[in-house]
């Protein structure tokens, strides 16, 4: 129980932040498609973006109320940092994307920056389960992003 009993439900203001952060280029892209926009493809991985969206949620709700009430102040600064570099990248890749540029790097940037930023705060703030969400949904974002979009 001793683990467990470190983890106490309640809002995590640095945990809502960041996901609405990350989601903030999403809700523009929704009402305001950019031009050639491939993500409106149909996707060939329906199961696999089932799993994505279900891990999404899990970690959103984790990192959003899920707190580590062993943990001393904001957490480990140096992922934090890591987390806030992510979300910077992310916005860059979205912008390129905006400019038209759809290369592997970019799609990748707008895969693999979020997860990143996600996984470090997760570490950061010592959010095991906020982490181990973050890591299946990393992992299905990456593969779907492939699949879809890369190769």
């Amino acid at each position: 129980m001793g683990r467990v009993s470190r983890y106490r439900l309640g809002l995590d203001p640095w945990g809502l932040g960041l996901f609405l952060a990350v989601m903030a280029p999403n809700f523009v892209w929704f009402a305001l498609p950019p031009p050639n926009d491939i993500f409106r493809a149909a996707s060939v991985t329906p199961l696999l973006d089932g799993a994505e969206q279900a891990l999404r949620v899990v970690m959103a709700a984790a990192m959003c109320g899920v707190v580590n009430t062993a943990r001393d102040g904001f957490g480990r600064p140096g992922p934090a940092a890591g987390a806030g570099l992510c979300v910077l990248l992310y916005f860059a890749g979205w912008a390129a994307y905006y400019a038209g540029i759809a290369n592997a790097a970019v799609l990748l940037t707008l895969c693999l920056a979020p997860c990143g930023a996600f996984l470090l705060f997760a570490w950061a703030r010592s959010n095991t389960p906020a982490l181990l969400a973050a890591g299946g949904f990393a992992l299905c974002h990456l593969s779907s992003t492939l699949i879809n979009f890369v190769l």
